[in-house]
C-alpha cells in the first residue's frame, strides 16, 4: 500500500513538473537525465558566438567557405543521383539543380571574400524589403500586436539601410556578426533550459521524501 502511494505521488509530481514547464512528461524526463550536456552545449555556443562577433571578419570568411563546400557536396550528390536515375522525367531538372549547386558552392568556397560581399548586399536588400512590408502591414491592417510588428519592421528596415549604406565594407563583418548573434542567443536559451530543468528536478526530488513519509 505504501509503495502504491509513493508511486502515485511520484507520478503526480512528474505531471506537475511537466505542466509547470509546458513540456511533455517524456521530454522532461529526458532533459532531467541530460541537463548537464545541454548546459555544456549552451555555454560552448555562447562562447563561440562571442568569439565569432569579436572576430567578425574571420567568422564571415569561415562561414561562407563552409557553406560553399556544403553546396559543392550537395551538388555532387544531386548530379551523381541524376545520372544514376536518368530514365525518369525529372532527369534534366535534377541535373540542372546539381550543376547550379556545384557552381554556386565552388564560387563561394574559392572566392569567399567576394561571395561575402555579394551575399551581404542580398541580405541588405532583403532586410529593406522585409522591413517596408512589415511597416506597411502593421499600419494598414492594425492586427493584434501591430505595434510589435511595426517596431520589428522599423528595426529591420534601419538595419538593412545601415548595411546597405556601409556596403561593400559591411561585407567584411555582417555575416560573421549574424552567425555570432545566432549562436550566442541559441546557446543562452539552452543554458536557460538546462538550469530550469535542473531546478525543477531539485524541487521534485525535495518533495519526494515528504510525500513518501505521508
Amino acid at each position: 500500500m505504501k509503495n502504491e502511494t509513493t508511486m502515485r505521488s511520484h507520478l503526480s509530481l512528474s505531471r506537475e513538473t511537466a505542466e509547470g514547464s509546458h513540456l511533455p512528461l517524456a521530454a522532461i524526463e529526458e532533459l532531467h537525465r541530460h541537463w548537464a550536456l545541454f548546459l555544456a552545449l549552451g555555454i560552448g555556443l555562447v562562447v563561440l558566438g562571442m568569439v565569432a562577433m569579436l572576430t567578425a571578419g574571420l567568422s564571415t570568411i569561415v562561414a561562407v567557405d563552409f557553406f560553399g563546400w556544403i553546396l559543392v557536396i550537395a551538388g555532387a550528390g544531386v548530379t551523381i543521383h541524376a545520372f544514376w536515375a536518368k530514365r525518369w522525367s525529372g532527369f534534366f531538372l535534377q541535373l540542372l539543380s546539381g550543376l547550379l549547386y556545384l557552381a554556386a558552392g565552388w564560387m563561394l568556397a574559392t572566392h569567399p571574400e567576394l561571395s561575402a560581399i555579394a551575399l551581404t548586399l542580398v541580405i541588405a536588400i532583403s532586410f529593406v524589403v522585409q522591413g517596408a512590408f512589415r511597416i506597411g502591414a502593421a499600419l494598414s491592417t492594425r492586427i493584434d500586436g501591430w505595434g510589435s510588428l511595426l517596431a520589428s519592421g522599423i528595426i529591420t528596415l534601419l538595419l538593412g539601410l545601415m548595411i546597405w549604406n556601409e556596403w561593400p565594407l559591411s561585407g567584411v563583418w555582417v555575416i560573421g556578426v549574424f552567425v555570432g548573434i545566432d549562436m550566442f542567443f541559441y546557446g543562452g536559451w539552452l543554458v536557460s533550459l538546462a538550469l530550469s530543468v535542473r531546478s525543477l528536478a531539485k524541487a521534485q526530488g525535495a518533495r519526494r521524501p515528504f510525500s513518501a513519509n505521508n
